[in-house]
């Protein structure tokens, strides 16, 4: 059998009906004729030999099993060719004169500095003004405004104001200095929860009072994650550090990987986020490619 090309906006029109349940309501969602929207549907089941609506027996016309199949392919045919779009008329539009970007803390600072260094000299005339933070702090920036595009962590989930592209991930190890007492082998269970845990704070409301991998009751808190490494160093507690930001302790001995039983690291997943109602232009689209490749994702 020979099926025909549905076109995108017979798909989009399958996703329509889908979504608001009839066909008038698809007419009005999309500003057209019910006639043009039932026309649609008896094109796009033509060109794939498959009924996509039970229409009979029901006032409102119900996904068939086939129909079911094919709206999730139908979506990410939509979702692709938005994105094309969306690239294309931010290349009509033009470089951006400025840009904000905003950073996790825990993204390695040799991996920020290479892809900064490589954006200058791509785009010497777009303005960049570079943020700092930790974990809701990020997408903070992005909800009220403050920044164009982030390279952020998992903790506040899928916000649904922002877009989220994966970009890599980085490991978190807990260490302490190799006097401390859970440096030695075979940490008891339960024994972290005796000794100090340093812990970076998040300085967002997004995610106040949500714990991050914190197992002992004495904490202290921190907001810079230099002076939570100064202090590991110092033998003043035990916490979770990125592996690239403690590689050089680890060989010196300044510092050691703890063998807890509680296993408290973790892999930090990192993704571009921007806010929904904007689109990336070609700096912003450049920028979530170069930390995609500089954080092997």
């Amino acid at each position: 059998m020979k099926l025909g090309d549905p076109t995108l906006d017979q798909l989009r029109i399958f996703i329509a009906v889908a979504d608001h349940g009839s066909f008038g309501e698809a007419a009005r969602a999309m500003g057209r004729a019910v006639s043009a929207i039932s026309y649609g549907i008896a094109q796009l089941e033509a060109a794939l030999a498959l009924t996509l609506f039970a229409r009979e027996g029901s006032r409102r016309p119900v996904l068939t099993p086939a129909g079911e199949g094919l709206l999730a392919e139908a979506r990410a045919v939509a979702d692709r060719a938005d994105a094309l779009l969306a690239k294309a008329r931010s290349l009509h539009a033009g470089l951006e004169s400025a840009l904000t970007l905003v950073i996790d803390v825990m993204v390695p600072g040799d991996v920020t500095a290479h892809v900064l260094g490589e954006f200058r000299r791509f785009f010497p005339t777009c303005a960049l003004t570079l943020r700092i933070e930790g974990l809701g702090a990020v997408a903070a920036c992005l909800i009220e405004g403050g920044a164009d595009l982030a390279i952020g962590g998992p903790v506040i989930g899928d916000n649904p104001a922002l877009e989220r592209q994966a970009v890599g991930e980085i490991d978190l190890i807990p260490v302490a200095a190799p006097a401390h007492p859970l440096a030695r082998a075979g940490a008891a269970p339960g024994e972290s929860r005796r000794h100090l845990q340093l812990v970076l704070t998040d300085r967002s409301p997004l995610t106040e009072g949500r714990e991050f991998s914190v197992l002992s009751p004495l904490t202290w808190r921190l907001g810079d994650l230099g002076a939570k490494h100064a202090l590991l160093r110092e033998g003043l507690g035990w916490g979770n550090m990125p592996r690239a930001m403690v590689a050089g302790d680890l060989a010196s001995g300044a510092l050691v990987e703890l063998d807890l039983p509680e296993k408290p690291g973790a892999h930090y997943r990192l993704s571009a986020l921007w806010r929904r109602d904007t689109r990336l232009g070609p700096a912003a689209s450049w920028l979530v490619d170069a930390f995609r490749a500089g954080l092997g994702g």
